[in-house]
């Protein structure tokens, strides 16, 4: 398996996005994960970038992730909301906001 250096996180409130690439900027892993099993998965990996969009909850889970290890950036939703898909339920989290956390 590739080693992921970077993952864009969508947050909700029971089904979180996963988009993590590699150092040459390939899909390494895109996944759905409940709750209850972020910090399991993020557990496993090792550290890593992380960018999460700003919102009320992405404060405790950048704690909860810098806990673990990884580097945490939050975004401002004008930088993520260009990459969302107008009228889907599920928003997966897009290759050009994982890119958007690097810069």
């Amino acid at each position: 398996m590739q080693t992921i250096t970077t993952i864009g996180l969508d947050i909700a409130k029971s089904v979180f996005q996963v988009h993590g690439v590699d150092a040459g900027g390939q899909v390494v892993i895109r996944r759905q994960l409940k709750r209850r099993y972020v910090l399991a998965f993020f557990e496993k990996l090792p550290p890593c970038l992380v960018g999460i969009e700003a919102c009320a909850s992405s404060h405790y889970w950048s704690r909860e992730l810098q806990a673990l290890g990884h580097t945490v950036r939050l975004m401002p939703p004008a930088y993520v909301k260009p990459y969302g898909a107008p009228r889907r339920r599920v928003l997966p989290v897009e290759e050009g906001s994982t890119q958007r956390v690097v810069d």
